[in-house]
C-alpha cells in the first residue's frame, strides 16, 4: 500500500503543460508523417532499419513543412503566454529552424559525394515513382538498371588508388551503401508479384547490386586505403559546429569549450597526483591507476557489484535528501550483460531503462578480457553505475515520462548526458569519494569527459585525426587502447551527433552553475532545485533556467548565459 501512495503522489504533482502542448505534439506527429513516405524499413539482409532517402524530393518537402509550421508558430501572440508556454514557443521554434539547417549541412555533404554516385539520379527516381504507385514498364526499368551498371564501371575509372580524401570517399561509399538499399528495396517491391517485371529485371538487377557492392569496397578499401578496423569519421567543419552549438542554445565557440575543458583537466590532474601520493605513487598518477585498474572482481560477479553499489549510492543520497526517488522508480530497472559485438563501439556501462554491462564473456581473446576487466574495474564501476541507474539516466528517463512528456521531442544531449555527468560532481563535493581509489576512479572519468570536449571537437574542426585522438585517450586519460579505439570509434564513426560527447561534461558544469544560483543562494534547497529541473524535462539548460528564474524572455530570445566566466571552481 505504501508503494501504491507513492505513486499517487508523484502523478497528483505532475507538472502543468503549456498553452503549446497541443501545437508540439502536433508538430511532432505532423513531422514523422511527412518524413515517413521517403524512409524504409524492413528487416530484409538487403537494408537496415529506417532508412531515410537522400534525395532532393525528400529534402523539398521537409522544407516546406518546417517552413509552414514555422509561419503559424509565427501567428501566436507571444507576449500572452504564460512562461512555460514562452518556453514552449522558443524550443519549437529553435527546432524548426535547427532542421531547416540540417537540411542545408545534408545538401551540401551530398554535393561534396555526387561525382562517386552518377547513377544516384537514376536510382532515386525509379524508388519515386514506385512511392508514387506508377505503372511501370520492365523493359524500360531493366534497361535503366543495366545502365546503372556501365556508369559504375565509367566512374571506376576516374579514381586512382589511394588518391582521393580518405574522409571523403568513406562517406561516398556509405552514399553508394544507401543506394544500393533503395534499388533492392525498389525491386523486392515487384519481384515476384509482377512476373513480367522479375523476367525483365531479375538479372540486371542482380548485377547491378553486385556492381554497387563492389564498387563500395573499391571505394573504401583501395581508392580510401581502409584497413581493417580501422576508423574513419567525417569532420563537419567549424560552422557547423556553430550552428550546432546555437541549436543547443550554448553561447560558447568550439575554441571556449576546449579551453574550458583543458582548464578541467588541469584541476582533475592535480587531484589524481594528490590521490597518488596517498596510495605510495608520489605525482605518478598513472601508476596509481594502473594498482586501480587491476582491482576488479572475478568473470560473473560484475552484476552483484553493480547492484551493491547502486545500494550504496542511493543510502547516499537519502540521506542527505538530495532528490525525490519514486519508489516505483527503485524497483523497475534490470541489469542486462552486452554483446561482444556491442562491446566494440560501448566499452563501458550505458543505462537507462535498464543498466548494459561491459564485461568479459568467453568469445572474446585473453587480451580482450583483460582490458574489458580492468576498463571495468571496482572504482570506475563505482562512478559510473549511479550515472547510469540512480539519480542518473534511469531516475532521468522515468520521470520524463511523467512531467511534460510532449517536451522529449526537444532533448538535447546536454542534458540527457549532462545531469547524469553532474551527479558524478555533485557527489564528489559531497564526499562521496572517500579512499585515494575511489577518488582516482571519479577523476578518471571526470578526465575522461574534459578528454571527450577537447578530441570529438578538435576531431571536427579537423585539426585531429581519428588516430591521434585514439591516442590521446591512451596518454592523457590513461584508457585501454581497446577501449580508446571503441570510444573514439562511438563518437566519430556512428550515428552520434558532433556535438553528443561535448555534452557530459558541458551540459554538467550548467547544471552546476545554475545549483549555485538557486541552491546556493539559499533560494531553493537541494531536493527542491533537483525535482524541480527533472520536471522540466530534457530540454537545453537554458531554458530550464529561463522558466527556474522566471527570466523575461521574447520572441526572439538568444542564449547568452556565460555560466562558466569564473573558471574553475570545485
Amino acid at each position: 500500500m505504501k508503494r501504491l501512495l507513492g505513486c499517487v503522489v508523484l502523478l497528483a504533482s505532475v507538472a502543468t503543460a503549456s498553452e503549446l502542448r497541443e501545437t508540439i505534439e502536433r508538430y511532432d506527429a505532423d513531422r514523422r508523417s511527412v518524413s515517413h513516405p521517403y524512409r524504409l524499413c524492413s528487416g530484409s539482409r538487403h537494408f537496415g532499419d529506417c532508412l531515410a532517402e537522400p534525395s532532393g524530393a525528400r529534402r523539398a518537402r521537409l522544407r516546406a513543412f518546417y517552413q509552414e509550421s514555422l509561419d503559424h508558430l509565427k501567428t501566436v501572440d507571444f507576449d500572452k503566454l504564460s512562461q512555460a508556454g514562452k518556453v514552449d514557443y522558443l524550443l519549437l521554434q529553435n527546432q524548426i529552424r535547427r532542421e531547416l539547417r540540417r537540411l542545408d549541412f545534408e545538401a551540401r555533404r551530398q554535393e561534396e559525394t555526387a561525382p562517386y554516385a552518377p547513377f544516384a539520379d537514376t536510382i532515386l527516381k525509379l524508388e519515386d515513382a514506385r512511392r508514387r504507385v506508377e505503372p511501370v514498364d520492365a523493359a524500360q526499368a531493366a534497361a535503366a538498371v543495366t545502365a546503372i551498371g556501365g556508369q559504375i564501371a565509367e566512374v571506376r575509372n576516374r579514381f586512382d588508388e589511394k588518391h582521393e580524401a580518405k574522409a571523403l570517399t568513406v562517406r561516398a561509399a556509405a552514399e553508394v551503401e544507401k543506394l544500393r538499399t533503395i534499388l533492392a528495396s525498389w525491386f523486392a517491391y515487384y519481384d515476384g508479384y509482377d512476373p513480367l517485371f522479375t523476367w525483365w529485371v531479375g538479372a540486371p538487377f542482380n548485377e547491378t547490386d553486385k556492381a554497387l557492392d563492389d564498387y563500395a569496397k573499391f571505394l573504401r578499401e583501395k581508392v580510401a586505403g581502409l584497413k581493417p578496423d580501422e576508423v574513419v569519421g567525417a569532420p563537419i567543419g567549424r560552422d557547423a559546429l556553430v550552428s550546432e552549438l546555437a541549436s543547443e542554445m550554448v553561447p560558447y565557440t568550439p575554441e571556449e569549450l576546449i579551453d574550458i575543458a583543458n582548464k578541467e583537466a588541469v584541476w582533475c590532474e592535480a587531484e589524481l597526483k594528490k590521490a597518488a601520493r596517498e596510495m605510495g605513487y608520489g605525482d605518478d598518477w598513472k601508476k596509481a591507476l594502473e594498482q586501480v585498474k587491476n582491482h576488479h572482481v572475478e568473470p560473473g560477479r560484475q552484476p552483484a557489484l553493480i547492484r551493491d553499489l547502486q545500494r550504496e549510492a542511493m543510502d547516499f543520497i537519502d540521506k542527505r535528501n538530495l532528490i525525490t526517488v519514486p519508489p516505483l522508480a527503485r524497483e523497475d530497472w534490470r541489469i542486462h550483460m552486452m554483446s561482444p559485438e556491442r562491446q566494440l563501439v560501448n566499452p563501458f556501462f550505458t543505462g537507462g531503462d535498464d543498466i548494459d554491462v561491459s564485461y568479459p564473456v568467453n568469445s572474446m581473446s585473453q587480451e580482450q578480457k583483460l582490458m574489458s576487466m580492468r576498463g571495468n574495474n571496482v572504482s570506475f564501476a563505482r562512478a559510473t553505475v549511479f550515472h547510469e541507474l540512480i539519480p542518473g539516466h534511469h531516475l532521468q528517463g522515468f520521470m520524463a515520462e511523467r512531467y511534460l512528456p510532449y517536451r522529449q521531442a526537444f532533448d538535447t544531449p546536454f542534458f540527457v548526458e549532462g545531469w547524469a555527468v553532474y551527479w558524478e560532481l555533485l557527489l564528489w563535493d559531497l564526499g562521496y569519494d572517500q579512499t585515494p581509489e575511489q577518488r582516482m576512479g571519479a577523476l578518471f572519468w571526470r578526465l575522461h569527459r574534459c578528454a571527450r570536449i577537447g578530441f570529438s571537437l578538435s576531431f571536427h574542426l579537423g585539426k585531429m585525426s581519428p588516430q591521434e585522438c585514439i591516442d590521446y585517450l591512451v596518454d592523457r586519460v590513461g584508457h585501454e587502447r581497446a577501449n580508446a579505439v571503441a570510444e573514439v570509434r562511438r563518437s566519430v564513426a556512428t550515428d552520434y551527433g558532433p556535438l553528443y560527447q561535448a555534452g557530459y561534461l558541458v551540459g554538467a558544469l550548467q547544471l552546476r552553475a545554475l545549483r549555485r544560483e538557486l541552491v546556493e543562494s539559499h533560494k531553493m534547497s537541494d531536493k527542491e532545485f533537483h525535482d524541480a529541473v527533472l520536471k522540466e524535462n530534457a530540454i537545453p539548460i537554458e531554458m530550464i533556467r529561463a522558466a527556474l528564474t522566471d527570466q523575461k524572455l521574447g520572441r526572439d530570445f538568444q542564449p547568452s548565459w556565460r555560466f562558466y566566466e569564473d573558471g574553475p571552481a570545485h
